[in-house]
């Protein structure tokens, strides 16, 4: 986030603009907190994870009468054009500012669940998938060694994107994912497993699981029981939200600052930046808020065939 907010600053500074940051997210805006920015001040941001402004979720935000004195503090500071960079929650709170001000309103993704409609990937997602598969392409070692099955947690309450990517590109035995119900019935995986270990000449498995599909603990009890190999459980937790991007999300997040700015100079509102095929695509808000981004059941099925 941090490489899309220097990249809104300063392509709004080119253009002789003045730029506030508001300070933690929409709580914040009800509370009039900005901070001007400059081009300095978002210097050296770009390798950082996170967000120098700070974020915040704000049941406050969702009273109509508290949007209008947030609304407030944004007219006192002359503020004609916003951009909002996050998940579907912010995207819903840009959708209610640009219906109900005169503002214009664009929103660009950032999602480490890549679950945002209207773009192939949110800004974040990449640094997650590489920061889990780091970790795993460790464990895989440790497995291999004690011939032993791991079951790894990775987050995604509604979304199984990160468990997929990083299960495909991690060479793991299985995914579990909220998309696909049946992945998550362990009797099935767990007779998969013990063929695979005592037809294939595998040493080890690995099993990836977005935590909306189960926990890592209880699924580890119960397949080492079904197959009588030894599990263990990891869990990433929020190792995947912290970290260096990759220089893949550091280029995302500039595409999608500038055009997110170049929008609102174009007098577009009350729309979403996305990437779609490599190509820069505006989509209405009403649209993003009302769909969900597809899971990809190809690669899922593409995992199945590769993790004989």
């Amino acid at each position: 986030m941090n490489a899309c907010i220097r990249s809104v600053t300063r392509t709004a500074l080119y253009e002789g603009r003045r730029v506030f940051g508001v300070l933690d997210g929409y709580e914040g805006l009800l509370k009039g907190r900005f901070k001007r920015l400059e081009s300095r001040d978002v210097g050296g941001i770009i390798d950082r994870g996170g967000t120098i402004l700070g974020t915040s979720r704000s049941e406050e935000f969702l009273d109509p009468e508290n949007r209008k004195r947030a609304y407030g503090h944004l007219l006192d500071k002359g503020v004609g054009g916003l951009v909002v960079i996050g998940g579907n929650g912010s995207a819903a709170g840009a959708h209610a500012i640009a219906r109900e001000t005169k503002l214009n309103v664009v929103a660009a993704p950032a999602s480490i669940d890549n679950d945002v409609f209207g773009t192939d990937n949110a800004v974040g997602f990449d640094t997650a998938v590489n920061t889990a598969l780091d970790a795993v392409d460790k464990l895989r070692q440790t497995a291999d060694s004690h011939h032993r099955i791991f079951v790894v947690e990775v987050m995604g309450r509604k979304s199984g994107a990160i468990a997929l990517e990083v299960a495909l590109a991690g060479g793991a035995e299985a995914a579990l994912v909220p998309e696909v119900p049946e992945s998550a019935e362990l009797p099935p995986l767990a007779e998969r497993l013990t063929f695979n270990l005592k037809h294939t000449r595998k040493k080890s498995a690995i099993v990836i699981c977005a935590e909306g599909a189960g926990r890592a603990e209880p699924i580890a009890e119960v397949l080492e029981s079904l197959t009588g190999v030894e599990c263990r459980a990891t869990v990433l937790g929020h190792l995947q939200r912290g970290g260096a991007p990759t220089s893949y999300d550091r280029n995302l997040a500039a595409r999608l600052g500038w055009a997110a700015v170049n929008a609102i100079f174009d007098g577009k509102s009350d729309a979403l930046v996305g990437l779609v095929s490599n190509a820069i695509r505006l989509t209405p808000l009403e649209k993003v808020v009302a769909h969900e981004h597809r899971f990809n059941h190809q690669e899922y099925a593409l995992l199945g065939i590769l993790s004989l």
